[in-house]
């Protein structure tokens, strides 16, 4: 693929991309997820493993703090930390 991109010609998706991460990234997200459709996620962190990192980092104080770095709400970050008081 001829690296020299005209900006303006893009999908909308790939202008975003290139303002996003620049021209050479966004040219790496093309070639290897053309022609397919991608669903991301509303969180970065998988559930499952969030929930075991949480009962590791869980000091009896820190439950605000786990909620914003993870990006859950508090309302799951405390049921977890109940259920597993309950064990």
């Amino acid at each position: 693929m001829d690296r020299s991109i005209t900006e303006e010609a893009l999908q909308p998706v790939y202008k975003e991309f290139v303002e996003l991460i620049g021209v050479e990234a966004m040219i790496k997200i093309f070639e290897y997820y053309r022609g397919s459709q991608l669903l991301l996620p509303a969180h970065l962190y998988d559930r499952i493993a969030v929930r075991t990192q949480i009962l590791k980092q869980y000091d009896g104080h820190n439950e605000a703090e786990l909620v914003r770095k993870y990006g859950y709400s508090q309302r799951w970050v405390a049921k977890v930390i109940k259920n597993e008081s309950k064990s």
